[in-house]
């Protein structure tokens, strides 16, 4: 299940990774850790709010990372 996450960061996407493919990226982590590919009607809940949690988490990261070689995204953190 997991080689089916792709790198999200440049230069192995030629531009930076849009909602969707983060919030798959975070599907495949949860399916993979859980065990299941789609939760019982009671574990939907608690599946769907790992997926968030780890997609905002990418999210951040992404936005954090420097890659060297690459300018600065416009209105990334740098030096001011």
């Amino acid at each position: 299940m997991c080689r089916s996450i792709k790198t999200l960061r440049p230069p192995a996407l030629p531009e930076e990774a849009t909602e969707e493919e983060i919030r798959a990226a975070a599907l495949q982590f949860v399916r993979k850790v859980s065990g299941f590919r789609a939760p019982a009607a009671h574990n939907r809940e608690v599946f769907d709010q790992a997926v968030e949690a780890i997609a905002e988490a990418t999210a951040e990261l992404l936005a954090g990372l420097e890659v060297r070689g690459r300018a600065a995204a416009p209105g990334g953190s740098g030096a001011a």
